[in-house]
């Protein structure tokens, strides 16, 4: 592996430094450092995509929750042969109708969520609700013997996690968190780069989400017909405050702690999975989160801007090392995202769908002069050191020249989404592992529930990712 090879050529380097290898032995050819190359990713088709089935082999899909990601999360598991969309269940009846308008007068449409677990046709259910209704529908789903499609993040407190987790293993349920980058071919890439060594050590990672917009800021379109007859607002409100009829609440839920979980539920849990998967990683084990509501004052209740730094310890797949991560909904330098690894020998760079690894091994041997200390030395002095660190760093190669960037892309049109689906439906079908369990799910979810818990309160939080708690 790339990694062992990496460790091999830093004892090697060594060895020349300390005189262990005859000068001269080993002739050094410098080599220019290769221009950017860029690779298309290959997307292997998965097996059910070969396959034809009949009517009674079909999965069969119940939908509960049509917001945004609801209808993208319909278009792409109907992308995986074999998946039928059979049922909607939403609280607003403009989306109800909207769903048959778009797959046909034939779906089967509720504002109950129970009416879809209760039918004996309904395979997979989709849970893609406001926050607040994750950790219940999705129980309720395993109990009525469903696969599961929960969308992240999986809970919105930390103490509703361990109650899925136990649901998952008490009715050995098929149950996958909806953070789809962890089925990209472009994380895999990133993965097998940091497994090889190519960045050496993890030492740092920085994220970025600039937003500058009223959507990017969850300012959603609120239908003109949205009343009390049209909104179910009180199943909306669930266990939470009862308040009255309120739409900007219903249609704009994230702004607001009762039924979401702000920016950190909403995006820093995509960094989270997405890292650990990365690097193997169970999490980290302290938070600290800083921001302010400083544009969007629409009656929200949580940031615009949140910041947070992560310390990571050691672990077997990693050093110890930070995270920084900013999130800014009033970015006047415009919206863009940004995702970077930055070890001690390079770095691996997400920016769009794209990932570019840049590597800047250390030289072999150390600099002087310039900005340095030698000419405040004596001349004989100085003269002295040069001598002496021309014998001990004889025929040393100033750098070990490697291809300076590699950029990998999928291929045109890869939605990682539709991976994520195809999936859970492998593993509905076949048995097949899933990898963003309710466990996977909850030390996703864990870290962003506690870098809000130490912005509202003002405090570091301790995380104890194998316990699953924060303190």
């Amino acid at each position: 592996m790339r990694k062992n090879k990496s460790f091999s050529r830093r004892k090697f380097v060594k060895g020349l430094a300390q005189g262990s290898l005859v000068a001269g032995a080993f002739p050094y050819v410098a080599v220019g450092k290769a221009s950017k190359e860029r690779i298309i990713l290959k997307r292997e088709p998965h097996p059910d995509f070969h396959k034809k089935y009949s009517a009674n082999d079909k999965i069969r899909l119940g939908v509960i929750g049509t917001g945004i990601i609801g209808f993208y999360n319909i278009t792409s598991a109907l992308t995986v042969p074999g998946v039928e969309l059979a049922a909607v269940c939403d609280l607003y009846d403009g989306r109800l109708t909207r769903a048959k308008e778009i797959y046909g007068n034939e779906i089967f449409t509720t504002r109950d969520y129970r009416e879809i677990l209760n039918r004996d046709d309904i395979d997979v259910v989709l849970v893609a609700t406001p926050d607040h209704w994750h950790d219940i529908i999705s129980i309720d789903a395993m109990k009525a013997g469903k696969a599961i499609y929960c969308e992240k993040p999986m809970v919105q407190k930390v103490e509703e996690g361990h109650k899925v987790i136990q649901a998952e293993k008490q009715y050995n349920a098929k149950f996958q968190v909806g953070s789809q980058g962890v089925s990209s071919i472009v994380m895999k890439k990133a993965q097998d780069l940091y497994r090889a060594g190519e960045i050496g050590d993890l030492i740092l990672v920085e994220a970025a989400y600039d937003r500058h917009s009223s959507l990017g800021a969850w300012q959603y379109s609120i239908p003109p017909d949205a009343s009390p007859q049209t909104v179910d607002f009180d199943t909306f409100l669930g266990d939470t405050q009862k308040v009255a009829f309120d739409p900007v609440r219903f249609f704009r839920w994230r702004n607001y702690q009762a039924y979401g979980t702000g920016i950190a539920g909403d995006l820093f849990v995509h960094l989270f999975s997405w890292l650990h998967w990365i690097i193997g990683s169970d999490g980290p084990n302290k938070v600290y989160g800083s921001g302010g509501t400083r544009y969007w004052k629409d009656g929200r209740d949580v940031p615009d801007i949140l910041t947070c730094v992560v310390d990571y310890p050691q672990a077997a797949t990693h050093a110890p090392f930070n995270m920084q991560i900013r999130v800014n909904f009033v970015a006047g330098g415009g919206g863009e995202g940004s995702l970077k690894l930055v070890g001690t020998e390079g770095t691996i760079k997400f920016a769009g769908n794209s990932i570019t690894l840049t590597r800047t091994p250390f030289p072999a041997k150390p600099e002087y002069g310039g900005y340095d200390s030698l000419f405040t030395f004596p001349k004989d002095v100085q003269e002295e050191f040069v001598k002496e660190f021309n014998l001990k760093y004889f025929n040393v190669p100033s750098i070990i020249n490697e291809p300076s960037e590699m950029v990998y892309s999928p291929p045109e049109g890869y939605d990682d989404r539709d991976d994520h689906w195809a999936h859970l439906i492998a593993a509905v079908r076949s048995g097949k592992t899933i990898v963003e369990n309710a466990t996977y799910g909850l030390k996703a979810a864990g870290p962003s529930l506690a870098a809000n818990e130490s912005y509202f309160n003002n405090r570091i939080v301790t995380w104890d990712h194998q316990k699953m708690k924060y303190s």
